[in-house]
């Protein structure tokens, strides 16, 4: 379907609209559009708590992002792909999904570690995460990026709960990481542990950066994308695992040790075995599902060095087959139509010719 982009574009403006009629704080749309929970300040940088508002912030968000996504993907990715020579359905979409993950990586990625540089959290300081805990406010910058993230999420959520992306072999472990990711977002945001949660954030945006890059260049055939995939191999190991290894050592270390340790819901000091358990349980579950796909990512790379087969291992070729088979019955169809059309042309034409010739013979008679 075509320009699905418009749906929640109008949406957006109806939302927009109404805003405008009353442009304060007391218009109930305001919590939508903008950071909720600002605080006192001496102006120079005003901090922002954390309520219930900010759900309507990351629901108006993530229509936001849904109408990017049908936007860049349909007007610019779509005829990039075509550019590139795709003609399947079925490798034009893949491509778009790539190239889209690429597309908002690419500026995520850097404005987390621009953020993380802003926090005691850089680089990777795990004792950062718990020295200042627990972290009630932010910078605006800082909760705009971590509440735009977990509208993201939730629009990728949705996104493939509706089955809008080609189904992969890897399914069931995708709906399992946006579980445990959107339980991370909401749980280090509601609990006040955003400081760790940046890290990981940081971590796995890069990373996916890397990994939609690659996969966009094998889709267009780029001569680099051998070196690029095994400097996104490095990466991912670095980031996915070193890094996030880390974090969850220092669940064992400095978790208890460093700052306060404490369960009190009136001084919201959250930092107990509790937490520390669902914590452990919620990063190694992603660890797990990290080294899962690690091992179909060193194969692919296997394969491509030794058998110089690109290819990701987690998508569905027979889906791929039958939509490039459907598209090309499609074309060999229309291209006997279009034949048969000619043929009738020319036969219209030889027998239009004829009888001219007979009407000027009896003519001439």
């Amino acid at each position: 379907m075509k320009h699905t982009w418009i749906f929640p574009l109008v949406f957006l403006l109806i939302l927009l609209s109404l805003y405008a009629i009353n442009p304060t704080e007391s218009n109930v749309l305001h919590r939508f559009i903008f950071l909720s929970y600002e605080l006192p300040s001496d102006g120079i940088s005003p901090q922002y708590g954390k309520g219930p508002r900010d759900i309507a912030f990351v629901s108006f968000y993530a229509v936001v992002l849904a109408f990017t996504r049908e936007f860049v993907t349909q007007e610019i990715l779509r005829p990039l792909a075509r550019r590139y020579g795709l003609k399947s359905r079925g490798k034009q979409a893949r491509f778009m999904e790539q190239a889209y993950t690429a597309f908002y990586f690419s500026f995520l990625g850097p404005a987390g570690l621009y953020l993380m540089g802003r926090t005691p959290v850089w680089y990777f300081n795990t004792r950062g995460m718990y020295e200042s805990f627990p972290n009630k406010t932010h910078e605006a910058g800082f909760k705009f990026y971590y509440l735009f993230q977990a509208a993201y999420w939730l629009h990728q959520a949705v996104v493939m709960l509706l089955g809008l992306e080609m189904p992969r072999k890897d399914f069931k472990e995708l709906i399992a990481h946006h579980i445990v990711t959107l339980a991370l977002i909401a749980l280090s945001y509601r609990f006040h542990f955003t400081y760790m949660g940046i890290a990981v954030y940081t971590t796995h945006d890069i990373s996916d950066w890397f990994i939609a890059v690659s996969k966009s260049l094998n889709y267009i055939r780029s001569p680099i994308v051998g070196p690029f995939y095994g400097t996104f191999i490095c990466v991912w190991i670095y980031l996915r695992h070193y890094q996030n290894l880390r974090i969850i050592a220092s669940l064992f270390t400095e978790f208890r040790s460093v700052g306060p340790y404490e369960l009190n819901w009136e001084t919201e000091q959250y930092k107990c075995l509790l937490s520390n358990v669902i914590t452990f349980g919620l990063l190694a579950a992603l660890q797990l599902l990290n080294l899962f796909w690690l091992y179909f990512i060193l194969r692919s790379g296997y394969k491509y060095a030794v058998h110089n087969i690109a290819k990701d291992d987690r998508s569905e070729e027979s889906e791929l087959e039958g939509m490039e088979i459907k598209d090309e019955a499609v074309q060999s169809l229309t291209g006997t139509d279009a034949l048969r059309h000619r043929s009738t042309n020319r036969m219209t034409e030889s027998t239009g010719n004829k009888a001219v010739n007979q009407a000027i013979a009896g003519r001439d008679g």
